[in-house]
């Protein structure tokens, strides 16, 4: 079964999670304009495009900020793996959040 980023890194940030009081619920697992893609839930498996994710305890900033270091990230590697030829880049993901992004504001 594939896991979401919550699930694998167990972090405790999502719904109902042991670490949503102190350091809020991460913005992977509300992000809905990402659901499904990978086979994860919301952005459960593309968290890497999205700002305000924890890596090694602490909030990462926007994708440009973060990348470099999510592409070292082991469930990052372990996405890449299991979607192989099926696996989305990062492209266009960033372009179905801006997309979403248009959409809302208007």
């Amino acid at each position: 079964m594939k896991k979401n980023c919550w699930e694998f890194k167990n972090c405790g940030r999502h719904d109902g999670g042991e670490h949503v009081h102190d350091r809020g619920i991460c913005p992977a697992t509300t992000e809905r304009s990402l659901n499904g893609i990978h086979g994860g839930t919301n952005a459960g498996r593309a968290c890497w495009v999205v700002a305000g994710t924890f890596c090694k305890g602490e909030v990462q900033g926007t994708f440009a900020q973060k990348y470099k270091n999510c592409k070292q990230c082991d469930f990052y590697q372990e996405v890449r793996k299991e979607e192989g030829a099926k696996f989305t880049l990062s492209s266009v993901l960033l372009f179905n959040l801006l997309t979403k992004l248009k959409t809302f504001k208007l």
